[in-house]
């Protein structure tokens, strides 16, 4: 079974507060691709926390990076019989955590020192999510497009961000800074004015409506909106470090877009961002992933300069504008979880 919260014990070198790392550690991210996860075993952080991750009989499985032995990482070793093995003395680690076999002596059923603790896996939007101390994946964020008729689906390849996952939520929900950071991939710096628009804290964390002039094509390629066309973004924000954005498109076009940002640790962040839409069917994959990847490189330059490197969660710490009613509710929406973000480093 997956190690309890009450059992856990968060990693000696911890970069956050321990009571921001417990609130954390109940909530649910993705760790990686699935598509990623072959044959060997994957060694993923999260939190701090060195996990390994391995497919046994088609079942992923992940547990703490640590033989239970001699602390040898099992990622450095591989998988044998659907078992984790120890590369330093070959101890064998089934899927439960449970040592099943000690070669030295074979013979000997290993106690039950012999454990590793072992954490929940679900595989959801390509992506492969875990938490350290939840089993109930309902804490995963929804996103029906993924598998509705009619959407393709895409998924990037990861960025690793240096910097803090609230920084980089907060910058995902930002309309204000379309026109100044992403002028070269879809908006101008022509249009800066944002209009008035609606963002309230929810049970789950945060939902806005912002619309505007401001087009979702790509530079280069032509504006077909009608005349006069009014874009509507919808985000919702899935506290700590989930956000979905649904863009909407002439005709009925849908651009949905989860923005999954997996704290490595405080100040080190792994972008997971799933993507789909009703449309364009036969633009190549190549040129979503380039597209993407500008924004991604545009976004990253900004979050990785911010200073306080923390996502300052008292308002009255950095000043506000009323465009910021999105990134000021998801800051209260943190602060209503208990969280403090004052890192120990």
């Amino acid at each position: 079974m997956p190690i309890t919260a009450s059992a856990l014990q968060p990693p000696r070198e911890l970069s956050f507060s321990l009571d921001d790392w417990t609130i954390l550690s109940r909530h649910w991210y993705p760790v990686a691709a699935a598509s990623e996860l072959g044959d060997q075993p994957m060694a993923v952080t999260l939190l701090d926390y060195p996990l390994v991750l391995w497919r046994a009989d088609g079942v992923i499985h992940a547990a703490r990076n640590l033989c239970s032995h001699r602390g040898v990482p099992l990622s450095k070793g591989w998988v044998e019989d659907g078992m984790i093995v120890c590369p330093y003395h070959g101890l064998r680690y089934a899927g439960d955590g449970r040592c099943r076999l000690i070669p030295a002596h074979p013979d000997i059923t290993p106690s039950a020192r012999f454990q590793l603790p072992v954490f929940p896996v679900v595989e959801r939007y390509g992506l492969v999510w875990t938490s350290l101390a939840d089993t109930d994946p309902a804490g995963i964020p929804p996103f029906d497009a993924w598998d509705r008729p009619g959407y393709r689906q895409i998924l990037p390849p990861s960025v690793d961000i240096h910097g803090s996952a609230g920084r980089q939520v907060e910058g995902f929900v930002d309309v204000a800074h379309f026109a100044w950071v992403h002028h070269e991939a879809f908006a101008s710096r022509d249009q800066p004015v944002v209009p008035d628009y609606t963002a309230r804290l929810t049970e789950y964390g945060v939902h806005a409506e912002y619309r505007s002039a401001v087009p979702n094509y790509p530079k280069g390629v032509p504006d077909t909106a009608p005349a006069g066309f009014v874009w509507l973004r919808e985000f919702d924000v899935y506290t700590p470090f989930n956000a979905r954005l649904i863009v909407h498109f002439p005709d009925d076009g849908k651009l949905w877009i989860l923005n999954a940002a997996s704290p490595v640790s405080a100040r080190e962040t792994r972008l997971f961002v799933p993507i789909a839409q009703n449309f364009n069917h036969d633009v190549p994959v190549e040129a979503i992933h380039a597209f993407n990847a500008q924004i991604f490189a545009e976004d990253q330059a900004m979050i990785e300069i911010q200073k306080p490197e923390d996502l300052p969660l008292e308002l009255a710490d950095e000043a506000h504008f009323p465009a910021d009613r999105s990134s000021t509710a998801y800051r209260r929406s943190l602060a209503k979880m208990g969280l403090s973000f004052r890192y120990t480093r």
